[in-house]
């Protein structure tokens, strides 16, 4: 397996980690003619988009502890 072909399944897996997401499959074709450090870029949004979504969860249950 290329890198390139490791960063794409790294994408997938990414997408696939969300709780509310159906298994998302993607056609490597669409994404093969993007360079390394485009598939990387990509790769790093999907980590800060997931870390921000943790970040809203922890302060919404830390507003639900305080009402309780």
């Amino acid at each position: 397996m290329t890198k390139k072909e490791q960063l794409i399944l790294d994408i997938q897996n990414l997408l696939n980690s969300y709780d509310e997401v159906n298994s998302t499959s993607i056609n490597p074709d669409l994404l093969e003619f993007m360079d390394e450090k485009t598939l990387i870029s990509i790769i790093d949004t999907l980590l800060k988009e997931k870390e921000s979504l943790k970040e809203t969860d922890i302060e919404w249950l830390e507003k639900f502890k305080k009402y309780k």
